[in-house]
């Protein structure tokens, strides 16, 4: 009889984990197309200029209210722009770390867990 072939149980583990791992990546791929379609809205002057960006962080669209549009408040114009594309991308930011931690529990890992490719 030859010994050590009760190691060969090993080789069984070693599937089952390639084919979590094969899961795994389907599962990131359908997440990052997932993020690619999820909107999110940030906004600085309550409200007067809205960022609106996909979840992985693409600014779509900018609207700005014209009742700020002056000459003399340029520079102001120029903060509230800023200040709502930082708000929207901080929001895309956190939706992405929200559906990570989803997908994360769903596979049976801490939420928290950061998962490779985002």
């Amino acid at each position: 009889m030859i010994k050590g072939l009760g190691g060969l149980g090993g080789l069984g583990d070693m599937g089952k984990m390639m084919k979590a791992a094969e899961e795994m990546q389907g599962k990131m791929a359908a997440l990052q197309d997932e993020l690619n379609a999820i909107t999110v809205t940030g906004e600085s002057g309550a409200g007067l200029v809205k960022a609106t960006a996909t979840a992985k962080g693409t600014l779509t669209s900018l609207t700005i209210d014209p009742s700020i549009f002056s000459a003399d408040d340029k520079e102001v114009v120029e903060d509230l722009i800023l200040a709502a594309i930082k708000d929207v991308q901080a929001r895309a930011a956190e939706r992405t770390k929200d559906e990570m931690g989803k997908l994360a529990e769903s596979m049976g890992l801490p939420r928290d867990m950061n998962l490779p490719g985002m």
